[in-house]
């Protein structure tokens, strides 16, 4: 079954999953930052089974799909990778099989960034942000929404047991005076940016 893309728009598959989380150094977690929200829950598995650290734990939606992830920052940040623990050996038919994420300024401008199918996962499932050009390894945005639009075996609500957001940290500065207007970048220059 082959899905016309609008412009922008990025189709892929996930298989598998880690059952460990690794990520790398020059990313940080900017979930913190952020007001989540979802679009339904069942009472004790709402967007706090989603941040809780436990694997044992899982929002499950309960209602009419697609089901909503709203992730709201209060100024604008830079994401680059979308990391998700769902199991389809515990889920089974609650498990996602097909994922939108979408970025905007708020709930009126929402684009479409990325569409992922999910075949049998179990573990931790990472989903880039970055488009098909070099330049772009990152979303600037005020929100981002995860949705899922189909499960496993034509299941009609949805366990995903975690959700983490990571941004590039900021760059630490070379620049050993720190009054000055501009910033080094190379070492030659920051050798002899100062008089002794």
């Amino acid at each position: 079954m082959a899905t016309e893309l609008s412009e922008g728009e990025e189709e892929g598959k996930a298989t598998g999953g880690n059952q460990v989380l690794i990520v790398e150094d020059d990313l940080r977690e900017m979930g913190k930052k952020a007001a989540w929200s979802v679009s339904s829950c069942k009472p004790g598995n709402g967007v706090s089974a989603l941040r809780d650290e436990n694997l044992e734990t899982y929002w499950q939606s309960d209602g009419a799909q697609p089901h909503l992830v709203n992730i709201q920052f209060q100024k604008k940040v830079k994401l680059q990778l979308v990391v998700l623990y769902v199991d389809f050996k515990l889920d089974e038919s609650y498990t996602p099989s097909k994922i939108s994420i979408r970025a905007g300024d708020g709930f009126h401008n929402l684009k479409e960034i990325k569409t992922v199918e999910l075949v049998k996962p179990s573990g931790w499932v990472y989903l880039s942000l970055s488009g098909n050009d070099p330049r772009e390894t990152f979303v600037n945005t005020f929100m981002l929404q995860i949705a899922v639009l189909s499960n496993h075996l034509n299941g009609r609500d949805t366990h995903v047991r975690q959700i983490k957001v990571y941004g590039p940290r900021p760059c630490v500065s070379l620049n050993p005076i720190p009054h000055q207007p501009f910033h080094f970048t190379s070492r030659e220059f920051i050798t002899y940016s100062f008089v002794r």
